[in-house]
């Protein structure tokens, strides 16, 4: 406006001094006030449309502000944290076993219902035939009134306390699996509906599922070829076509458990419950304590089984990480998922690694398997990860995984139990402080006798943490999920909008 204001004092005193009207002064004085206008009308437009804009973004700004001074004032109050955090969206829960999540009241009382039996000395569910020591699951059930209880305990860690001596913490949660099995094997869309369920009632909107069907079927794989160990493409070739029948037939097993799933939610009808909103893929995983043979022949059904049905979104590896098979594999294991990750690289690996602790396994086991699950395997995200700083070099590895953006799924509870790391012991912090992502997940909620709203409250209680930074970690749990870019976006909108109408109650 400078030069206009000079032009315009210009043709004031052109007009003043010459006495009668110099026509290149009028031309320059019209042009001049038309671009002032013109200006004066953009200001105006602008303005109008900030003002339009300003209130919902204030507003937001103010929802937002408002909840998070109502939590500093109950953050110290465990009754109303809970419910507060129960009601907090929490987007997505990444690391979740499909039979861990299930609860031993819904595995006993299936095994009432369908007629499966009991073995009563080991308190574990059994297939039929039932005998006089593994009696129908109802009869046994009504014969001694402190069985379900039992049952109970021996299915979960409900009530478990180690003594000297005794069953570890360790020890007991992963005897649960083989005692529930042939529960969980039965019904795979019922244990979807109930996690759908589970998951809509605690505001989650995606589950990252670990459910392979005829993992079985795939160790058996290994029996059709001459492992060599040294080649692995030689070794994928020997597995031959039993592969491509066993991707169609673990299709086709999905197809009808979330048919299942569904016609238990009533989706797609005027009954649909909640749970339909929840949206759910899959990893599929192989079972590291099985000889080298049967694992590659897991994980190439894993790739295949991902590479043809997108809904499975990445591939795992699981069962105890100290297992002796597994810390004497724990390198050719990786090497062969790496293998496999060149082979398939637009399959994303979410690996178990470092869910290890000082005295557990070798000193040197420590050292590791967090590197090279990152650094040979190619992991975008790490499960558990709680031996981290006891790896070579730990500042390093904490610095290339938050340089290459590589999450790591902390299970607080499931830390606690089976490896007896919480607290300050927990490597939560130095991962937030070095930068890496982080999300909070279950692993097995039914096992643990937990759920992801109880993972929020004991991070928040732990670390002290604020509202932001437990929004934060809501929203990485999507961010750090394996679905498609379209979807992702989608349900990261649905969350936004969710926390909005979060906030506006305060």
């Amino acid at each position: 406006m400078v030069g206009g204001e000079v032009r315009l004092r210009q043709t004031h005193s052109g007009l003043r001094d010459g006495g009668g009207i110099d026509r290149g002064a009028l031309g320059s004085y019209t042009e001049t006030m038309g671009l002032m206008c013109r200006v004066f009308r953009l200001a105006v437009m602008v303005c109008v449309l900030c003002l339009g804009a300003w209130p919902a973004a204030a507003q937001g700004d103010a929802h937002g502000a408002a909840t998070a001074r109502a939590f500093a004032r109950l953050r110290d109050d465990p009754v109303r944290l809970l419910a507060f955090l129960a009601a907090m969206p929490k987007g997505a829960d990444l690391h979740n076993h499909l039979d861990g999540a299930i609860n031993a009241e819904d595995f006993v009382a299936h095994a009432v219902a369908v007629g499966l039996c009991i073995d009563v000395g080991q308190h574990a569910i059994r297939r039929p035939p039932c005998t006089k020591q593994d009696p129908p699951a109802g009869e046994a059930l009504a014969r001694d009134a402190g069985l379900r209880d039992a049952m109970i305990d021996a299915l979960s860690m409900r009530g478990f306390v180690a003594v000297p001596g005794g069953e570890t913490g360790h020890d007991h949660f992963f005897a649960t699996f083989a005692k529930f099995h042939e529960a969980a094997a039965d019904d795979p869309g019922a244990l979807m509906a109930t996690e759908a369920r589970r998951a809509a009632a605690e505001h989650i909107a995606y589950l990252e599922i670990m459910w392979t069907p005829h993992v079985r079927s795939a160790i058996g794989l290994a029996a059709t070829m001459r492992w060599q160990g040294d080649d692995f493409a030689a070794d994928l070739a020997a597995l031959g076509g039993g592969l491509r029948g066993l991707v169609a037939r673990a299709r086709a097993e999905t197809d009808a458990a979330e048919a299942r799933k569904d016609a238990l939610l009533g989706c797609g009808t005027p009954r649909a419950q909640p749970g339909c909103g929840v949206v759910i893929r899959f990893q599929a995983y192989s079972l590291r304590t099985f000889p080298p043979a049967a694992v590659f022949a897991q994980m190439a059904f894993d790739f295949a089984l991902a590479a043809a049905d997108p809904r499975y979104v990445g591939v795992n590896i699981v069962a105890p990480e100290d297992d002796k098979v597994a810390v004497r594999d724990y390198t050719l294991h990786m090497r062969a998922l790496g293998f496999f990750h060149h082979a398939y690289p637009a399959i994303k690996l979410s690996l178990h690694a470092g869910e290890l602790a000082p005295g557990l396994v070798a000193a040197d086991a420590l050292r590791f398997h967090i590197r090279q699950a990152v650094e040979i395997a190619g992991a975008s995200r790490i499960g558990h990860g709680t031996d981290v700083m006891g790896e070579q070099d730990s500042a390093g590895l904490l610095a290339e995984m938050a340089h290459g953006h590589v999450a790591v799924e902390i299970n607080l509870t499931s830390n606690a139990q089976i490896l007896g790391v919480q607290g300050a012991a927990h490597p939560f912090g130095s991962y937030r402080r070095a930068g890496v992502p982080v999300v909070i997940c279950t692993d097995d909620e039914g096992v643990e006798r937990t759920t992801l709203t109880d993972e929020y409250v004991r991070a928040a209680e732990t670390w002290h943490l604020s509202y932001g930074e437990l929004k934060s970690l809501s929203l990485a749990s999507l961010r750090y999920s394996f679905l498609p870019a379209g979807e992702k976006a989608r349900l990261e909108g649905r969350l936004d909008a969710a926390f909005r109408a979060f906030e506006e109650r305060f």
